[in-house]
């Protein structure tokens, strides 16, 4: 079959920051997918040498840091993109608007990462990606956020007007790494503005357990019991009421795994699981 000739980088590489690559993934690091005058950027993990009739699944790659830090580019996104990217999957690596300074950031967080879903869809053929076949991956406020992108729809006031609004913000699948499920727990998160005292829909309605219903696409859980940073219980719960709604899904306990693991902690190998998940709903007849 022939081969496509490697496809044109969407943005221009920063060389001191851009990480080495395993052979066998093309990296389009810093492209613009959000509106002018936004800073934040995606990074972009492209299997090499497809033909060109080839339309590769997708997965959005959303890190974490307590909706207030973190990067696109830390070890597990580049742990999580390259894995995806050699076994033929476009990840789409991103950066979204952090509660920095004091900042209210939320919903715009939760709009940048749909927006970046649109963005596979409006830029599939470039990308040859199957716009039909999307899935989101992230991990801690990533993972919350990940569940967000996939439980909540038009009909919940939290996708974004514009841009690509002709586009759906809809996932196929979703993997939430050790994120918390209901906001509720907290007495004050950053990105609100406001203490749990004072609003308590607002965490509520940001809570991913506050959404669920039969239509929900199928998650993936996983979650280590050495996590002294989001509880156990709260994946615990989000499973329990997942099977209550009805949503496929499944919840993976690593036991001795700390907070913020990629796919390979040195606990258990987590690719064959994640991986299966993503062929199963990404890549099979579905």
């Amino acid at each position: 079959m022939a081969q496509s000739a490697p496809a044109k980088p969407l943005a221009s590489a920063r060389p001191a920051t851009v990480p080495a690559m395993p052979k066998g993934v093309e990296f389009q690091p810093d492209v613009a997918y959000l509106p002018e005058g936004r800073s934040e950027k995606a990074d972009l993990y492209l299997p090499q040498n497809r033909a060109r009739d080839v339309r590769s699944p997708a997965v959005l790659i959303i890190h974490g840091g307590g909706w207030s830090g973190g990067e696109k580019r830390a070890a597990r996104e580049i742990n999580i993109g390259t894995t995806l990217a050699l076994h033929g999957y476009v990840g789409m690596s991103i950066d979204y608007i952090l509660a920095t300074n004091g900042k209210v950031t939320w919903p715009q967080n939760l709009h940048d990462c749909k927006t970046a879903v649109r963005w596979l869809r409006k830029n599939a053929e470039k990308l040859q990606i199957d716009p039909d076949r999307i899935g989101v991956i992230g991990g801690s406020a990533g993972g919350h956020l990940a569940a967000m992108v996939a439980v909540t729809g038009p009909g919940d006031g939290l996708d974004p007007a514009e841009p690509y609004g002709d586009l759906s913000c809809k996932v196929k699948c979703a993997v939430d790494l050790y994120g918390p499920a209901d906001l509720t727990d907290r007495p004050e998160i950053r990105m609100f503005g406001k203490k749990l005292a004072e609003a308590p829909e607002l965490y509520k309605n940001a809570s991913p357990v506050s959404h669920l219903d039969k239509n929900d696409p199928p998650i993936l859980i996983m979650h280590g019991t050495a996590d002294m940073t989001v509880p156990l219980e709260q994946s615990k719960l989000f499973a329990a009421a997942l099977a209550k709604a009805g949503v496929e899904h499944e919840l993976v306990i690593v036991e001795g795994a700390p907070h913020t693991f990629h796919l390979q902690p040195k606990q258990k190998d987590l690719r064959p699981i994640v991986l299966g998940f993503f062929d199963k709903y990404l890549k099979a007849g579905k």
